[in-house]
């Protein structure tokens, strides 16, 4: 049975979900890949503002495809996420709670995983158009000259993931 989450997701909702566990989410969740995620590092480092409050956020790895006419977002497909271990510790140290992506991730990362008691979730690669019915929003909040790496702030109704890594670092590729 799939678990209904709405953003934002705090540790409380958090600590109930195991790995395998299939969700749903719905609310505003934010895209990010490679380029702005060393963009927001940079910004963290050089005591800047972000661009966007991080607690309990969630980002989901992804650099959608231009909008075809009348439709809100193109194909939105997870991308790999292994590229993002060495960034996501300065994001869950600002409140990041939950990434979205594909593919297993480094050992450090599930340790941080444990240690900020976040989650990471996977999405299916190869249903990007599919995903892409799931959002009902789409808006870019910073760094519009990454154009489709820019972040967004994406709107979901009922957004399927399955949890792979819970707050426990536990997970589901071992």
């Amino acid at each position: 049975m799939e678990k209904k989450l709405t953003t934002p997701i705090t540790t409380d909702v958090i600590k109930t979900l195991n790995i395998g566990d299939e969700v749903l989410i719905s609310g505003y969740i934010y895209t990010a890949r490679d380029a702005a995620h060393k963009l927001l590092v940079e910004a963290i480092k050089n005591k800047q503002e972000l661009p966007f409050d991080l607690k309990d956020q969630v980002i989901y790895y992804v650099g959608p495809t231009p909008a075809k006419p009348g439709e809100i977002i193109g194909s939105c497909g997870p991308t790999s996420s292994y590229r993002m271990d060495k960034f996501s510790p300065y994001l869950m140290d600002k409140g990041l709670k939950v990434m979205i992506g594909k593919g297993d991730r480094s050992k450090a990362f599930n340790a941080e995983v444990a240690n900020y008691q976040g989650l990471y979730l996977i999405a299916i690669g190869g249903i990007g158009a599919k995903l892409s019915q799931t959002v009902v929003e789409n808006q870019i909040v910073a760094y519009e000259e990454l154009q489709s790496e820019a972040i967004r702030r994406l709107k979901v109704v009922d957004f399927p993931a399955i949890v792979a890594i819970d707050y426990q670092g536990n997970s589901i590729f071992k």
